[in-house]
């Protein structure tokens, strides 16, 4: 006899429930080292264009800017820069990821952060039917339609990303 453990709702997922937008949530299990986005994608069996990993960066006049880029790309820190109306953005460091936002890497969603910051989603998220996010624990992703992402986070969509070389 199999009980279905029910999965613990997060930060990220009990805003969605006040907004009354509807997501999904998907588990995968962890592992002690940490997965990339194109790791998890495999493990949820979807493209890695569909999986969405979110990155914390602080630019030199606003602080922090948070991105959202497909899994199998590279975050361009000029192109985040400019959207973001900074000369120059750094990635936050590792050790403050938690501090800030909340969150721990691996388990970062752009949801339900400490607090608001300026969000930018890569532009062709809107050409997705839906896509997979972090919920704000390891392991566990948000399956969510692109415009109810941006709508939940004030995000602007941009391109910020460039292909892996």
């Amino acid at each position: 006899m199999s009980h279905h453990k029910k999965i613990a709702k997060t930060n990220a997922s009990r805003i969605l429930d006040q907004q009354k937008i509807n997501y999904e949530l998907r588990q995968i299990p962890i592992h002690e080292e940490h997965m990339d986005a194109s790791e998890i994608a495999n493990m949820l069996h979807v493209p890695p264009e569909k999986l969405y990993k979110t990155l914390v960066a602080e630019g030199d006049k606003t602080g922090i800017v948070v991105a959202c880029i497909p899994a199998n790309k590279e975050l361009d820190l000029k192109l985040l820069a400019k959207v973001s109306g900074n000369k120059k953005v750094e990635m936050l460091p590792m050790k403050d990821l938690e501090k800030v936002t909340g969150y721990i890497r691996g388990g970062c969603s752009p949801i339900g952060m400490k607090k608001y910051f300026p969000t930018f989603i890569a532009d062709d998220a809107k050409n997705q039917e839906q896509l997979l996010i972090s919920a704000g624990k390891r392991g566990l992703q948000l399956a969510i339609a692109p415009m109810d992402l941006v709508q939940v986070t004030s995000a602007n969509l941009a391109g910020v990303y460039k292909d892996r070389v």
